[in-house]
């Protein structure tokens, strides 16, 4: 979810310790172009490496534009909603890579599932599609405000947001992810030619390989330095 204006950012789940940045999530420092979804496979297709199958819960501001940059490079999307149908034009625009369909076919469609829905939708999706997402890496952007998410939000903010996402959903492979870009730079500033945006992940999950792999990369690793966190 994008960030309101005037909101602070609830970063109570993410330890900014020198080490623990890059061990643990990852201080990735890359264009949008290739920002898309940087999981296994999710930065473009690579030779050696077939293209993901994503599926999206949520094609909203932040859900589209992540979507359509993955179908442009060369992944496999379902985009979906409560009302697939207003999907359809967008899916047939991108081409024949991208899929319209329901929450519950993008969670059994995906191999990374991306969850852009409001805070206090979560729960439910961790009910809804509990065996769907079981194993999964999942992405969730969403960041939680009381004023609107109510007392799923301020449960968040006390416990911490990533402790509160897992909860709600089990089972899956949490990566926090995209919650730190509004959605307009996102999808508008894809493939700038000017300074490049670091992309934060946090997951506690060892297993994320690729994080740890891009972590390592040199300009995250000087973007880490220069923020005195390697």
């Amino acid at each position: 979810m994008e960030i309101e204006r005037g909101s602070r950012v609830d970063t109570r789940d993410i330890d900014i310790t020198r080490r623990a940045v890059l061990r643990v999530a990852g201080i990735v420092a890359t264009s949008l172009g290739v920002a898309g979804l940087l999981l296994p496979a999710l930065v473009g297709p690579a030779a050696s490496q077939p293209p993901m199958k994503i599926g999206i819960i949520g094609a909203g501001r932040i859900g589209g534009s992540l979507g359509e940059h993955r179908v442009k490079a060369g992944h496999d999307v379902l985009l979906s909603s409560r009302h697939p149908e207003n999907l359809k034009e967008l899916a047939d625009r991108l081409g024949p890579r991208a899929h319209a369909g329901t929450p519950r076919e993008a969670a059994a469609f995906g191999d990374v599932i991306l969850v852009s829905v409001p805070y206090g939708a979560l729960p439910q999706v961790g009910r809804d599609y509990a065996s769907e997402l079981r194993g999964k890496v999942v992405l969730d952007p969403a960041n939680p405000f009381p004023g609107r998410d109510g007392a799923v939000a301020e449960d968040a903010r006390r416990k911490g947001t990533g402790v509160a996402s897992a909860e709600h959903l089990p089972g899956g492979r949490l990566v926090r992810a995209f919650n730190t870009i509004p959605a307009s730079v996102l999808r508008g500033e894809a493939h700038r030619a000017a300074e490049r945006i670091a992309v934060p992940l946090a997951a506690d999950d060892r297993r994320h390989r690729t994080i740890r792999e891009v972590a390592e990369r040199p300009a995250a690793t000087a973007i880490a330095r220069e923020r005195g966190l390697a």
